[in-house]
């Protein structure tokens, strides 16, 4: 036996353990309250994040105890650091997207804007805190030596006391929340309650099973998804058919929200082109921004589907091989549209290249398609300006009638321009990435100014119909501080809401404006362009509904499981009186729950099942 030296103490492995249980406990639940701001509504939920960690991280670091005398502060060291990194990384990713991170979004990765260009601009000085305890543990474990522990009745216990709080916690889970797993993609009700270790172990049994739902679906599990988007009551209104035979132009406005329009920087307008666009244009303000992960991918597929995207990951990625009855396929069936989508990144990025085949399009012009340089480059890629102007040469290349998806690319976080370029001085409130996102909206909508000059003068413009939509929000919650300085706006749950809605702008040359207010969703999008260009495909599963008409009391469907009505907010599971803002009842917003959990599961069952397949004949 080894010999110990004499000013060297010994101590049970178990105090090793369950000081550094102790250590990560204190700061999960310091990141849980401070870091995440989890929201509490009761003294229980509370009680919830203080106790649902411990069971997991008993059972996570109590594998140390189990290995050799010799390897017990390597493997107790490196579980400590795996488990803060894993924290940390949640807690960057929350900065930015207020979401937790699935094991999806760990296989694409590389799509993620934002943690890769501006990690530092999310970190802060305090993040420091987190790694405390690393270093006085590394200083501890080469101090202090361990005793061998042979004792297996103790080794048994604690497996038993281990296994018995990560169950409780489990089941406190179901206590507050009956759908907590049924409807897990409410992460952060999941964190909440069973606790962040807790909730990556559940995601990763979701993960597991993802594969075996397709070898296991049949044609009879289409059935309640046929019945319930067939029972839509859809009339035809004075619009359909007003852009019949016209060719389609949608314009993607990356990261582009809503009260971005009709307002002003120091006397100066941030979006000029579409404020007059508007004029003469059908415009909707109240349409929310209802992506997940997927962001820009997300809002493709709801237009091209009129299905919601996954809860994890994007379905590009995810599902490109599934059968889509999608815009592309309808149009060429009912009008021998050509489709194609421009856009100037590389055709891999969000998978796009194999999705756009899957979805129908013809052509996908991409970053090869593309004289792209230096000088005319910023951040993602090439600058809005030339890309918009290059476009235009392609498109006057294709097929008529034809359906033309846009992406724009420089409105996208962290939002960096090039001086020349900045058309507007930045606002000087105290967030950095606000000031810079209002110069580079700014741009934007002077590249949309050039595209529509550039298609008047190859007599283009009289036959489209123009679609411009934000694709997703571009000012997380971590940066809405700059925008109610911008607006003058207080902080509240209901406003952050209000923040969501993007911009939804139709125009038809020769048709006059309107604008609509009913709330809608990015969903309804397809449904709105089909009814005018006269267009009544046959039932194809799709969850969205014309913007014209849409029922105001029918909920915009958020994909945690939140929505928003004309009188009502659910949002991080309290129910909202839209106009006064204050929380009321949760037996107001429960008669819109149930539908909420229906059409978010249809729509997950079509795509985990590719249900649409034995919908092909």
């Amino acid at each position: 036996m080894k010999r110990i030296k004499a000013d060297s103490l010994t101590y049970h492995p178990l105090t090793f353990i369950l000081s550094a249980i102790i250590a990560l406990w204190l700061k999960t639940v310091a990141v849980g309250l401070i870091g995440f701001n989890l929201s509490l509504q009761s003294p229980f939920e509370l009680l919830m994040i203080v106790f649902s960690p411990l069971g997991s991280l008993l059972l996570v670091l109590g594998i140390s105890y189990y290995v050799k005398a010799g390897n017990f502060k390597v493997i107790l060291f490196s579980t400590m650091t795996i488990i803060t990194l894993l924290l940390y990384g949640d807690l960057l990713y929350y900065r930015f997207y207020t979401d937790f991170v699935t094991v999806p979004i760990l296989f694409q990765f590389k799509n993620v804007g934002g943690l890769g260009p501006s990690t530092l601009e999310l970190m802060s000085p305090w993040d420091l805190l987190l790694f405390a305890d690393l270093i006085i543990f590394w200083v501890l474990l080469r101090k202090f030596n361990v005793q061998k522990d042979r004792t297996m009745r103790v080794k048994y216990l604690y497996v038993g006391i281990s296994l018995l709080l990560t169950v409780i916690s489990a089941g406190l889970g179901l206590v507050k929340s009956p759908h907590l797993y049924t409807a897990s993609y409410d992460r952060e009700q999941m964190v909440k309650t069973i606790g962040p270790y807790n909730y990556h172990l559940y995601d990763i049994s979701l993960a597991v099973q993802a594969p075996f739902r397709r070898l296991l679906a049949s044609k009879t599990d289409t059935v309640k998804a046929e019945q319930y988007t067939s029972s839509k009551e859809e009339k035809r209104t004075e619009y359909f058919g007003l852009a019949k035979g016209r060719n389609l132009v949608l314009i993607s406005m990356e990261s582009t929200q809503n009260f971005v329009i009709n307002q002003k920087v120091d006397g100066e307008e941030i979006t000029p082109f579409l404020n007059s666009l508007i004029k003469d244009s059908f415009y909707f303000d109240s349409i929310y921004d209802q992506t997940a992960q997927g962001k820009t991918s997300d809002s493709e597929f709801m237009i091209d589907t009129g299905l919601y995207p996954l809860s994890s990951g994007s379905v590009f990625v995810r599902k490109p091989e599934n059968v889509f009855h999608s815009l592309p396929k309808i149009l060429k069936e009912e009008g021998n549209f050509y489709s194609s989508v421009f856009h100037g990144n590389d055709s891999t990025f969000w998978n796009r290249e194999q999705m756009y085949k899957s979805l129908g399009y013809d052509k996908f012009f991409s970053k090869k398609d593309y004289e792209v340089t230096e000088e005319n480059s910023v951040n993602y890629g090439i600058k809005d300006i030339p890309f918009f102007q290059q476009s235009a040469a392609h498109l006057a290349e294709l097929p008529e009638p034809y359906y033309a998806r846009m992406i724009t690319l420089t409105n996208h976080f962290p939002f960096l321009l090039d001086e020349e370029d900045k058309l507007i001085s930045e606002p000087k409130t105290n967030q950095e990435v606000v000031n810079r996102y209002i110069t580079t909206v700014r741009y934007q909508d002077e590249a949309i100014k050039t595209l529509f000059k550039k298609l008047k003068e190859k007599g283009m413009y009289k036959d489209t119909m123009f679609v411009l939509y934000g694709d997703h929000y571009g000012i997380s919650e971590k940066y809405e501080v700059g925008i109610h300085q911008l607006l003058n706006l207080e902080k509240s749950p209901v406003q952050h809401a209000e923040l969501q809605k993007v911009p939804v702008i139709i125009h038809i040359p020769g048709v006059g404006g309107k604008t609509f207010s009913a709330p809608g969703g990015e969903i309804d999008i397809r449904a709105t362009i089909l009814e005018l260009l006269g267009i009544q495909p046959e039932n194809t599963l799709s969850f969205g509904h014309e913007l014209f008409t849409r029922n105001s009391d029918h909920p915009v469907i958020f994909r945690d499981g939140g929505f928003i009505t004309e009188n009502y907010v659910y949002i991080d599971n309290v129910c909202y009186e839209k106009k006064s803002g204050k929380p009321i009842e949760e037996s107001a917003c429960g008669p819109f729950q149930e539908k909420v959990r229906n059409e978010l599961g249809l729509s997950d069952e079509i795509l985990a099942g590719d249900l649409l397949r034995f919908m092909e004949d």
